[in-house]
């Protein structure tokens, strides 16, 4: 879908990587090393959204960090359309209903780094009903076209849970508050 709107593959490789998880740092070789790709066509779109103000840079020694620019007009319609193309908005509708006492929802694995996987995993908070749950996953894998791994804490569990364990931290993406 997005493909038809964004002809650059490394233009949207670059937006999923910096507008999904704004913490998202990275420099130009290794975006090379994680699309295999060369360093000229990332360079080249690097430079188009950092120009068009979309993303922040930073040196750190000789190495020119990138970041999306959480300050730009469009930067939460694009993060919005990169969830939309992902199929998160159809999870969170279809498995937030009815689940019970539901208090967050987290993104963690490849997507929350920015890189586009096969595979959605989320981490659910929450006194919920677990077979309502792996209904729902179902349905929205078929939907989706993704398959979705996850994880459930009770409200009272989340104490014990090292949440330092995930690498990158979690995403949040949806709360109750």
């Amino acid at each position: 879908m997005i493909e038809t709107l964004i002809s650059s593959k490394t233009r949207i490789k670059l937006l999923m990587k910096f507008f999904i998880n704004s913490n998202t740092t990275a420099y130009l070789r290794s975006l090379e090393e994680e699309f295999g790709e060369s360093s000229n066509s990332i360079r080249l779109e690097l430079n188009r959204l950092e120009q068009a103000g979309m993303l922040n840079a930073t040196l750190k020694g000789n190495k020119k960090f990138f970041q999306a620019n959480t300050k730009h007009p469009l930067f939460k319609e694009i993060h919005s359309i990169l969830l939309k193309h992902i199929g998160f908005d159809r999870i969170v509708e279809n498995v937030i209903e009815g689940l019970g006492d539901l208090e967050q929802v987290f993104l963690s694995g490849s997507l929350s780094q920015g890189m586009d996987s096969q595979i959605i995993d989320l981490i659910f908070i929450g006194d919920i009903d677990r077979n309502y749950l792996v209904t729902l996953v179902e349905k929205a894998e078929k939907v989706i076209k993704r398959k979705i791994r996850f994880l459930v804490y009770a409200d009272k569990e989340t104490a014990y849970a090292d949440f330092n364990y995930f690498k990158p931290q979690p995403l949040l993406l949806w709360s109750k508050d």
